[in-house]
This record gives structure tokens, C-alpha cells and sequence, in this order.
């Protein structure tokens, strides 16, 4: 049985809030070594096996990585793909500092294919903008949106290396997403993908294409995202 303390919260998971509460404040991050189970027990004054369970749950969560004769080590951070969010949102829920490298934006009137995508003439003037999303200073993803640029004129001018772009559009232009229709296979980095995320060329990247639906039922976004494969999970529920 579980040891308990006092309060009747199981001591294994007192140990695991300790450390989730060190990773939350900075004192632990990405590739520091965590106490052993010993350690552990020692400190909490707990049986090696108590100690053991808690570990054992963080790794579950992919919050720790366990290695054979070096110890526990705090895992690179992931991003889970389980609620449609966007990049800023989604890294504040693990706690991780988001910036951004503007790469281009601009308006072009030769994507076909992407202005179908928006249910728009061939030759529509879209607004196309290229990001690299990071994670405090690691690059995690390489995003490219496109939208109307009839719809959303002076979006050029935002600030789009700093502020998330649903956020301008909630509230500069009144846009209120409802949901997403997304594409996700497996492709791998060309040369020039591999160099801005940081891997190998031919290494293997999740690529996500979204078609972003407004409340009004319209196609507002699409967005092509190749994100590092070590740093981003898909999480399906499936029911019977």
C-alpha cells in the first residue's frame, strides 16, 4: 500500500509534486539530473519503492527519462497535440517560454492550391506568413499560415515576431474560431527546414496542415506546420 501522509495525499505523489514544482520554478530543466530513488527516500522518508513509484509516474507523463546505469534526467519538453490551441497557448500549458523568428510575410497571388483550401478564386491576393516557433531558445516548428489578404488588411504590419496571431485576429478583426480540419503524416526536413529547426537533413518532422474554420462556418486559416518529431505528440482518444 501507498504510504500516506497526514493530509492523505499518497507520498509518492508528494514527491512528484516536489519535483513537478522545481521544474515549474526553473530549478530543474531539460537534461539536469533528477535524485535517485534513494536520494529520494532519503529526503522524503519513504521505502526505496515509494520512491521508485514516483519516478516511475513522472516517466509515464514524459516529464523524466530514465537511463540504465546513469540515472533520471529531466526530458526534453513536448508539446501535446490534444486541443485546438495556438503555439503561444499551447507552450504557456507546459510552462515554456514562447518566442518567434519571423521568416517572411508578405502577400502573393500564385498559391492555387491554398487559395481552394480557403474556398477562394485561384488567383486570390493571400497574405503568406512563415514563422519559426521556439521554445525558450530551441526551435520546435516551422509554421507557414496563409490567409485572405481582402479579409485581413493590415495584417502585414502587426507584430507578428511577438504577439499570437489568433489573438490579433480575435481581436482586430473579430474572428472567432470554432474548429479545425488537419492533415497529419510523417514527412523529412529538406536542407533548409533541418537547418532552421536544428536536426539532420532527411531527419523525420510531423507535418500538420490545418484548415481553421470560423464560427461563421468559412474557412479563416490554413496552415502548414513541420514540427521536430522529438518535441511534439499526438494524442488520439479513440471510443467503442
Amino acid at each position: 500500500m501507498p504510504q500516506v501522509r497526514k493530509n492523505g495525499l499518497p507520498a509518492y505523489r508528494r514527491i512528484q509534486g516536489t519535483i513537478v514544482k522545481r521544474l515549474e520554478l526553473g530549478q530543474l530543466k531539460p537534461g539536469d539530473i533528477v535524485d535517485s530513488e534513494r536520494e529520494l527516500a532519503r529526503i522524503h522518508g519513504v521505502s526505496l519503492m515509494t520512491a521508485r513509484h514516483a519516478l516511475a509516474a513522472l516517466e509515464r507523463e514524459g516529464m523524466v527519462v530514465r537511463r540504465r546505469g546513469a540515472g533520471t534526467f529531466v526530458a526534453p519538453p513536448k508539446i501535446h497535440f490534444n486541443k485546438l490551441m495556438s503555439y503561444t497557448e499551447q507552450m504557456s500549458v507546459r510552462g515554456l517560454g514562447v518566442s518567434s523568428k519571423l521568416l517572411s510575410l508578405g502577400v502573393i497571388d500564385t498559391e492555387q492550391e491554398v487559395a481552394a483550401r480557403l474556398g477562394l478564386p485561384a488567383s486570390s491576393r493571400l497574405i503568406k506568413l512563415e514563422r519559426l516557433r521556439l521554445g525558450g531558445e530551441e526551435p520546435f516548428a516551422l509554421e507557414t499560415c496563409y490567409l485572405s489578404a481582402d479579409d485581413f488588411s493590415g495584417l502585414t504590419r502587426a507584430r507578428l515576431d511577438r504577439v499570437s496571431l489568433f489573438s490579433i485576429l480575435e481581436h482586430d478583426y473579430g474572428l472567432r474560431i470554432a474548429h479545425a480540419d488537419e492533415e497529419v503524416d510523417a514527412t523529412t526536413a529538406d536542407p533548409q527546414t533541418a537547418r532552421l529547426l536544428g536536426i539532420s537533413p532527411g531527419s523525420a518532422v510531423l507535418r500538420i496542415r490545418q484548415e481553421i474554420h470560423s464560427t461563421k462556418g468559412k474557412v479563416a486559416l490554413y496552415v502548414l506546420g513541420l514540427y521536430r518529431s522529438d518535441r511534439h505528440t499526438l494524442l488520439i482518444r479513440r471510443f467503442r
